[in-house]
């Protein structure tokens, strides 16, 4: 697990895409980084512009960056207290299968949530982590050739929910945003829940090696 603590987003892609190629040429190991960003909306492949409630123009004036994101899915937001997960794991063989992952990045979160007695769920045709009050995860990947993974996953601890108002969230217009906090009243240290977190992701993916990098 690499802590990198807080970082732009275009950083964490740098990071991610030198990682990619060197995990590719099998010249590091599995890793799982665990980020929070600076103000940030990001485009992925699947963004429809009527989400973005503001031009990229006001968006900057607003205090955020944009960014496109070369993962799947809609836009969305990142901020500091949001703990974002970058897994960047060669996929076994028994494992390559897309639909499968967001599944497992899905179970992370929820066995993470369950640490704090939060009852978290899947929604059928969605894809995240949500319980009654809201969307408390978002799931956006990539998959690039070898099967190597980017990208991955974004859990809402404690960021201000509404700088999500720029944006219609995933393109989910008809269900709002949540966050850790909000729902058990304060949240837990990022350094706890990075801590559930990595338990739980060692949990769902057996025999993935987590290295220790940093802290």
């Amino acid at each position: 697990m690499v802590r990198t603590g807080r970082l732009d987003y275009r950083s964490g892609l740098a990071l991610q895409a030198d990682r990619v190629v060197a995990r590719r040429g099998g010249q590091v190991p599995d890793a799982l980084f665990l980020v929070e960003h600076d103000h940030v909306v990001t485009l992925g492949t699947g963004t429809h512009d009527e989400h973005l409630l503001h031009d990229e123009s006001r968006l900057r004036e607003l205090g955020y960056d944009v960014a496109e994101a070369g993962r799947g899915g809609d836009v969305t937001y990142h901020g500091p207290g949001q703990l974002v997960g970058y897994p960047v794991l060669a996929l076994e063989a028994e494992r390559r299968d897309l639909h499968r992952y967001l599944r497992d990045l899905e179970e992370v979160v929820i066995r993470a949530l369950a640490t704090f007695g939060v009852e978290a769920v899947r929604e059928e045709g969605l894809t995240g982590v949500w319980v009654p009050g809201g969307k408390l995860a978002a799931i956006g990947v990539r998959v690039s050739s070898g099967w190597i993974t980017s990208h991955g996953f974004a859990l809402n601890v404690d960021p201000d929910l509404s700088r999500f108002g720029a944006i219609v969230p995933c393109g989910i217009a008809h269900r709002p945003v949540t966050s850790l906090a909000r729902e058990l009243g304060t949240a837990p240290s990022m350094h706890v829940v990075e801590g559930a977190v990595v338990d739980a992701f060692t949990d769902v993916f057996g025999r993935v090696r987590i290295p220790s990098e940093t802290g």
